[in-house]
């Protein structure tokens, strides 16, 4: 609990030094930001698409190509151009690892393996991937890590630093663990003492899947005996010692800027792969204690989400002592709609496309959009919201709010549209349902329709096939027998308005109480439009 609760002052400090609730982000791709002109020419643009932060690689290489010898001169450069544009910066620690593999460490570390130990499969074949077993390799790490930090304190006098990621996507390739000497002496140490007791004091609130598998958890005990022979026992012992290493540079970056959040990313454990099939160990949902316990100073563990099954992969980091933040996700059509989901659902830190800064006009218009409603709804007051989120085969969520229930259905569900039927990929659609008051809303999105009923009224609801001009699709032709008699009251729509928001309050810009609104029937934003519908409800019997 104390862990959680430094976790969420920092991330309170963030919040008041930026004078923003959101990271409405982008994060450029891996070589944006390696030569003062590709910064120049950059910044702008992320400054036109909406963004109020970018996130922002920092290369070892670069930053200190002898050993000793540091040279800032892109970190500052982008500090500038950011605080020019009226950007924040998160900048990602290219360090030992990026994407597992230490690609962006200086050569003069990379040729030197003697000083500077690789990792090893089980069959002695050396990676491009540092040990996270050798001191001098976490010293060599360190010293850069904290010569930024130090940079950053010393420079970065308003504050537009907002956090740190600490290395990138760590994780073994090839195999579930490191086999090399140095690790093969920490594996043969058996469990360390600290992670058994911290596994212990926490055994009831661990994720079900560790939980499931520790056995014999005794200190020293061998990693088999405690978690079982296979390859997973082999991926919980390597994710608490790059925990551990991180822990180390997350210290250093306390000393130095102790209000600074930092956050470690995690590439997901997709498709059916195994531990060395994808970044085995790193801050994995799965994994999640083993890190909260070598990294007790890393604020977040965040997902970077690329594959299908956006909500699920959220799901797993929204937790009570985890909030969820997005670094990366897949930059397309649908991230406009993802990001309002994220907030309006899981009250995301933030949300972030990867390699913006080459997506194409049609995929970072959704984000420019999606960005100009969050930050209408920034500086609203309300009871409640929800995260909307649909396909074409997740089409419908039904919401209880109290004694009120939402349908909330994919715009295509709605017949009248030729792209609901005609075998047109559906696009997602999503928004954020905003509670203002009982009978007052706020729906902000693209693709989506909402209705509202009384429990009672909805489970007396008759199901019907609509056609394409919003009635019966067919006639039976018969008098129907006669109903059961209805009960309770009925929710009625008082109005539906088209409205934007500023530090004035809400502005009605049209009124949509005819087809708009299907007659009073529901409230609805089309497929490629984004809005803010303001609904109001009443009651009746």
């Amino acid at each position: 609990m104390k862990r959680f609760v430094l976790s969420l002052l920092l991330l309170a400090s963030l919040t008041a030094a930026r004078g923003q609730q959101l990271i409405l982000g982008g994060e450029l791709s891996n070589s944006a930001a390696t030569c003062v002109e590709d910064i120049d020419e950059v910044m702008p643009r992320m400054a036109a698409l909406g963004l109020n932060t970018v996130l922002v690689p920092a290369y070892w290489e670069l930053m200190e190509p002898e050993e000793g010898h540091f040279d800032f001169t892109l970190i500052d450069r982008t500090i500038q151009r950011a605080q020019e544009n009226h950007l924040h910066v998160v900048f990602l620690w290219f360090g030992v690892w990026k994407n597992s593999m230490s690609c962006y460490a200086p050569l003069w570390f990379k040729q030197d393996t003697r000083r500077f130990p690789r990792a090893r499969t089980a069959s002695g074949k050396p990676l491009e991937i540092a040990s996270a077993f050798s001191d001098q390799v976490l010293q060599a790490d360190l010293r850069a890590f904290t010569a930024l930090m130090q940079h950053i304190r010393q420079t970065d006098t308003q504050g537009t630093v907002a956090m740190m990621q600490i290395e990138n996507e760590i994780g073994m390739l090839e195999d579930a663990r490191d086999h090399s000497p140095l690790a093969e002496q920490a594996y043969q140490r058996g469990v360390p003492q600290q992670l058994a007791d911290y596994l212990k004091k926490n055994k009831k609130q661990l994720h079900p899947w560790l939980q499931a598998r520790i056995q014999n958890l005794t200190p020293n005990a061998p990693w088999t005996s405690a978690f079982g022979a296979d390859i997973y026992t082999d991926e919980i012992f390597m994710a608490y010692h790059y925990a551990c290493y991180v822990e180390h540079l997350a210290q250093a970056a306390r000393q130095t800027l102790p209000q600074m959040p930092l956050y470690v990313n995690a590439a997901m454990n997709s498709r059916g792969r195994r531990p060395g099939e994808y970044p085995s160990a790193g801050p994995l949902a799965h994994l999640i204690d083993l890190w909260h316990c070598g990294a007790p100073s890393v604020d977040l563990l965040a997902p970077d989400i690329y594959d299908t099954g956006f909500k699920q992969w959220a799901a797993q980091y929204a937790l009570p002592n985890n909030r969820l933040f997005i670094p990366e996700s897949r930059c397309c059509q649908n991230s406009g709609v993802r990001a309002l989901y994220a907030f309006g659902e899981h009250q995301a830190l933030g949300f972030s496309p990867f390699a913006i800064d080459q997506a194409k006009p049609e995929e970072t218009e959704t984000v420019t959009r999606a960005y100009d409603l969050l930050r209408q709804l920034a500086g609203i007051k309300y009871e409640a919201s929800f995260g909307l989120l649909f396909d074409q085969e997740d089409r419908e969520r039904i919401i209880q709010d109290g004694d009120l229930m939402l349908t909330c259905r994919h715009y295509f569900t709605l017949p009248w549209d030729a792209r609901a039927s005609d075998g047109t990929t559906w696009p997602e659609g999503g928004a954020i349902v905003v509670r203002l008051n009982r009978h007052e809303y706020l729906i902000a999105g693209s693709g989506i329709v909402v209705s509202f009923a009384t429990k009672s009224e909805k489970e007396q609801e008759q199901q019907k096939t609509l056609g394409e001009d919003g009635f019966a699709e067919q006639g039976t032709g018969q008098h129907s027998a006669a109903p059961a008699r209805f009960r309770g009251s009925r929710i009625g729509i008082g109005s539906v308005d088209e409205v934007s928001i500023d530090a004035d309050g809400i502005h009605r810009l049209r009124r949509h109480n005819g087809d708009q609104d299907h007659q009073g029937r529901h409230a609805r934003i089309a497929v490629g439009d984004w809005k803010i519908l303001h609904v109001s409800l009443y009651e009746y019997e």
